[in-house]
């Protein structure tokens, strides 16, 4: 438990580990365990009806018929899909912690290492539902930057270029992942914070 050394190195030692755990493992399980299908919906927003692909009631290509298929608002679909992509975020979080720690020889209790993970996934949710990204990005002045660093990626039916002001390339994107990281530090905190108090407790 490595309870030999001070305090204050233990806090030192753990926060340094778990932040460069989270940050080494934040693209794979943000990036490569995303399904396409969540990162493309998990922003939807409105009361109109869609599909569970994301395809809007009314917008079905010719000759299809999607009669009978489950739909449902825009906003709970994005949801859904940010919820999921935050479920398995977290799990391949916490799965790497666990794994580095004991490795390492040191064990975390669940409840700082939920309470940090449990930071990191709320926030994630609340940022990747996008609205609320959009408005803070407003208040804090950044709105230009997310106007400007746009990206096209495709050009629609009638050959004009789509602008994409979310994904990779973008500004929004580049915010979104600036927060991830920078409430990942404070959570890293956390968590080694609570360790240390449940170690000076288990001794007294």
């Amino acid at each position: 438990m490595m309870t030999e050394q001070p305090a204050p190195v233990q806090g030192l030692a753990l926060t340094g580990a778990l932040l460069a755990a989270w940050d080494a493992l934040h693209p794979l399980f943000d990036q490569w365990f995303q399904s396409g299908e969540d990162a493309a919906n998990k922003g939807a927003y409105g009361r109109h009806l869609v599909y569970r692909d994301g395809t809007p009631v009314g917008a079905e290509t010719e000759g299809e018929d999607r009669t009978g298929e489950p739909t449902l608002t825009a906003t709970r679909l994005g949801w859904i899909s940010a919820a999921r992509h935050v479920a398995s975020y977290s799990a391949g979080q916490v799965t790497g912690t666990l794994l580095l720690t004991r490795a390492l020889g040191y064990r975390v209790p669940a409840s700082a290492l939920f309470a940090g993970a449990g930071i990191n996934a709320l926030t994630h949710l609340v940022i990747d539902k996008r609205q609320p990204l959009l408005w803070l990005a407003t208040r804090a002045g950044r709105d230009g930057y997310v106007e400007h660093c746009t990206v096209v990626r495709r050009l629609d039916e009638n050959g004009a270029a789509r602008v994409e002001e979310s994904g990779p390339g973008t500004a929004l994107f580049e915010l979104d992942q600036a927060l991830h990281r920078t409430i990942g530090a404070f959570s890293a905190v956390t968590t080694a914070w609570l360790t240390i108090r449940s170690t000076k407790k288990g001794r007294t």
